[in-house]
C-alpha cells in the first residue's frame, strides 16, 4: 500500500508545479489519482536535481540522480517520503526497471547535454523523460491489452513534453541555457542560435515554429488513437489532458508564434471551460478521437463548437464543472 505522505507530498508537488496536469489527475478514479500524485512527484523530484542546480557541479547532480535511481528501485533504504511511495508504487504496479532507469538516464543527459542536432536525437532523449512517463502511467492504469496502449502512450508523452518544449522556448533558455528545438530545424529556416538568444522574431522562426507544431501535432493524433485501449474510468481524463496541452498551440499560433518576448499560459477559466467542452461532447460521442477533434486546438473540424444552440447548455455544463472541480480533493 503506497504511503498517505508520499501520496499528500505528491499532490503537493504536484498541484504546485503542474497545474494543467492536475487538474486532468482530479478526474482520474481514485484507484489511479492517488498513484498519478505519487508517479509525478517522483519526476519532478529528479527534475529539479538538474533544473534547480545553479552551482552545483555536474558530478554532484549526477551522485544525486545515482541515489534516486536506487531508492526508486528499491535497491538502497531512504527516509524520503515521495522516494519510498514510488518504490512501493513500482512493485505494486510492476512498472519496469527499465523504464525507471530510461527515465533517470535522461535526466543524467540534463546534466551536460543542451542541445539537440535532429528530432531523432531529440526523440532518444524523450524516450526517457516523456515516453517512459507515459509508459508508467499505463502500467498503473492497467489496460486490459498493455501491448496495444502503449504506443499510443509512448507517442502521447512525447506530445505533451514537445508542446511544452515549444511553449517553453524563451524560459529554457533563460533560465537553464537549452533548447530543444531540432538544430536541423533551424538551419532549414534559417534561424541562428544568436537569433534565439537575441529573442529576435521573424518570418523564418514562425515558420521552424510551425514545423514543429505540425510535428507534433501528429503524436497528438497517434496518441489520441490509443486512449480507447485504456480502462473506461481512465479514458476521459487522459483525453482531457491532450485537449489541454494541444491548447498551447492556439495560443501560440494566436500570439502569431512569439514564444521569444514571454512564455505563453493558458488561464483558469479556459481550462476550465476546455473541460466543459470535452466533457459535453463526451457524454454524446464517447470516441477520443471524435471528441479530440470536435475540441483540440489539433482539431480538423472548422468553427467554434460552442456555436449554435448547444451554446447554453455548454455554459451551464462550465458552470457546473467548475463547481464540480471545486469539491474534487
Amino acid at each position: 500500500m503506497v504511503n498517505d505522505d508520499g501520496v499528500a507530498r505528491g499532490k503537493a508537488i504536484q498541484r504546485r508545479t503542474g497545474k494543467t496536469f492536475h487538474l486532468a489527475t482530479r478526474l482520474l478514479p481514485e484507484r489511479v489519482r492517488e498513484a498519478t500524485y505519487v508517479l509525478y512527484a517522483f519526476f519532478r523530484v529528479a527534475d529539479e536535481v538538474v533544473d534547480d542546480a545553479e552551482g552545483v557541479p555536474p558530478a554532484e547532480q549526477r551522485a544525486e540522480l545515482e541515489r534516486l535511481r536506487a531508492s526508486a528501485l528499491g535497491e538502497e533504504p531512504t527516509e524520503d517520503p515521495v522516494l519510498a511511495a514510488f518504490a512501493d508504487l513500482r512493485e505494486r504496479h510492476d512498472i519496469s526497471d527499465g523504464d525507471v532507469n530510461t527515465f533517470v538516464d535522461a535526466m543524467l543527459t540534463d546534466v551536460t547535454e543542451d542541445r539537440y542536432e535532429t528530432f531523432e536525437e531529440l526523440r532518444a532523449y524523450m524516450d526517457g523523460s516523456a515516453a517512459a512517463v507515459g509508459r508508467m502511467m499505463t502500467a498503473v492504469m492497467d489496460p486490459e491489452h498493455p501491448e496495444r496502449a502503449l504506443p499510443h502512450a509512448t507517442a502521447l508523452g512525447e506530445a505533451f513534453q514537445l508542446s511544452n518544449f515549444l511553449r517553453d522556448v524563451r524560459e529554457d533558455i533563460v533560465e537553464r541555457d537549452r533548447i530543444y528545438l531540432p538544430q536541423e530545424t533551424l538551419d532549414e529556416h534559417g534561424v541562428s542560435e544568436t537569433d534565439l538568444r537575441n529573442f529576435e522574431m521573424s518570418d523564418d522562426f514562425r515558420r521552424a515554429m510551425e514545423r514543429e507544431l505540425q510535428r507534433t501535432e501528429a503524436l497528438y493524433r497517434e496518441g489520441v488513437a490509443g486512449i480507447e485501449c485504456l480502462p473506461e474510468d481512465c479514458q476521459f481524463s487522459v483525453l482531457v489532458a491532450a485537449v489541454l496541452y494541444a491548447d498551447h498551440h492556439r495560443l501560440i499560433r494566436e500570439r502569431d508564434y512569439d514564444v521569444l518576448s514571454a512564455t505563453p499560459s493558458i488561464g483558469t477559466l479556459r481550462k476550465l471551460a476546455l473541460v466543459a467542452r470535452t466533457r459535453w461532447y463526451w457524454a454524446w460521442n464517447s470516441d477520443p478521437e471524435t471528441v479530440f477533434r470536435r475540441v483540440s486546438a489539433v482539431s480538423d473540424t472548422p468553427g467554434d463548437p460552442d456555436r449554435g444552440p448547444n451554446r447554453g447548455v455548454a455554459r451551464r455544463l462550465l458552470r457546473g464543472a467548475v463547481e464540480g472541480l471545486r469539491r474534487l480533493t
